[in-house]
């Protein structure tokens, strides 16, 4: 059935592109064959114009996309920063807005909305208005009781009701873009507080990608470029993985997870092609942060027997990690085998920033058993000595993990 479809609509193309394309007044076997109403028409009577959308356009058949038919491809991306502002203000023109002690903030709202189209957008501001409304019906339900509805409403009650920012932010909390819910991990619920110790690689991570998502502009206005990848290793359990989320919760950028042995499959090129649908996903919805847990999974040295899958990911995340600088993409990789990352990925520009973690020594422990303690989760008593516990001879060498199961224990 769909192959008939797509051969009418091929026929129907070509015959108008010949009836409107001809200007020397020739006629062939097929334009004699055509109805007489059809071969009346002249290009200056007007022209047929054919639209077609898609999100799927590799699943559109060739024959379709060929020079005569649909021959010009507009993409039409996700917006940008001031794309978003635009949808905005005319989004929430009609709305009566406030803001206490000031003007409504549309520029905040638009750097909390990457990866936002415009259907996401007017979600968003709809949901901000039932928010309102909700938060209204609150107000007279505690004035009126349970029949607040037969009491009418003033005219002052009708004018104070206002979509207000902590509306927009409840909002926002609620809301799912589109395009994150395919191939985007929900932002982490972890803390810098969480994370005990590791004091110069928080610094080092929040100036060089925090600060830099957060204030793009201070950045771009001395030409500062921060945007190489980052490569975390060290024995497993001292908080790689955990750093890296709370990065990312600290950021508010979209947050993509990958573990590296999850991409690598046994069918030819799908490898591959996990590598560059996960940096496409990140560069049209920047800025947003790649992480890639235990990425010595991907990247060992080239030119080892067997290895030929692995090998083709190596390249490809190559060709990746050098087409994504200035894109707001970043990339953070864990490992606890640098020794077999090939060298080509540990040059700048691809993972120039390498930072050991190391275990933990006794200050650090203990300040990684009161961060697990002060979750609240695990109430102690007045009586534990959390600096004690860490400074004894059972604990050295013992890293973050092992710390959380001695909690949990």
């Amino acid at each position: 059935m769909e192959q008939r479809i797509v051969t009418q609509l091929m026929t129907c193309m070509d015959q108008f592109h010949q009836n409107f394309a001809r200007s020397d007044g020739a006629a062939s076997e097929m334009d004699t064959s055509q109805s007489s109403d059809v071969e009346k028409i002249k290009p200056a009577e007007g022209y047929v114009v054919v639209i077609g959308a898609t999100n799927r356009p590799d699943a559109v058949d060739r024959a379709l996309r060929r020079p005569g038919r649909f021959d010009r491809e507009i993409c039409v991306g996700v917006p940008d920063e001031d794309a978003r502002r635009q949808i905005l203000e005319k989004l929430t023109r009609s709305l009566r807005t406030h803001v206490e002690g000031g003007q409504f903030d549309l520029d905040k709202i638009t750097r909390v909305t990457p990866g936002f189209v415009g259907a996401d957008l007017k979600a968003l501001v709809d949901q901000a208005g039932s928010q309102a409304i909700d938060r209204f019906i609150d107000v007279k339900m505690n004035e009126n009781g349970p029949n607040w509805w037969r009491h009418p409403c003033s005219q002052n009650e009708m004018e104070s009701l206002s979509v207000t920012m902590d509306n927009f932010e409840e909002a926002i909390k609620m809301a799912q873009p589109s395009l994150r819910r395919e191939g985007f991990s929900s932002v982490p619920d972890v803390k810098w507080a969480d994370v005990g110790g590791l004091d110069s690689l928080k610094q080092e991570l929040d100036r060089c990608i925090v600060r830099c998502i957060k204030h793009p502009e201070l950045y771009k206005k001395f030409g500062v470029d921060m945007q190489d990848g980052f490569l975390l290793f060290g024995p497993p359990g001292c908080g790689k993985t955990l750093i890296a989320k709370a990065v990312a919760h600290d950021a508010g950028a979209n947050f993509i997870y990958k573990k590296g042995p999850e991409l690598l499959t046994k069918y030819v090129g799908e490898s591959e092609s996990g590598v560059r649908k996960i940096f496409a996903h990140a560069r049209t919805n920047s800025p947003c942060i790649i992480f890639f847990d235990e990425i010595d999974a991907l990247t060992a040295k080239r030119g080892n027997e067997g290895a030929w899958v692995v090998e083709r990911v190596v390249n490809q995340l190559l060709t990746e990690l050098g087409s994504s600088s200035d894109q707001g993409v970043f990339v953070i990789g864990a490992t606890n085998r640098i020794d077999v990352i090939d060298d080509a990925l540990l040059r700048p520009n691809r993972f120039g920033r390498k930072h050991f973690v190391p275990l933990p020594g006794a200050n650090e422990r203990a300040s990684i058993l009161k961060s697990l303690a002060s979750s609240g989760k695990k109430p102690l008593s007045p009586s534990v000595d959390l600096d004690a516990l860490a400074r004894r001879e059972e604990c050295n060498n013992l890293p973050g993990a092992d710390l959380a199961s001695i909690t949990d224990e």
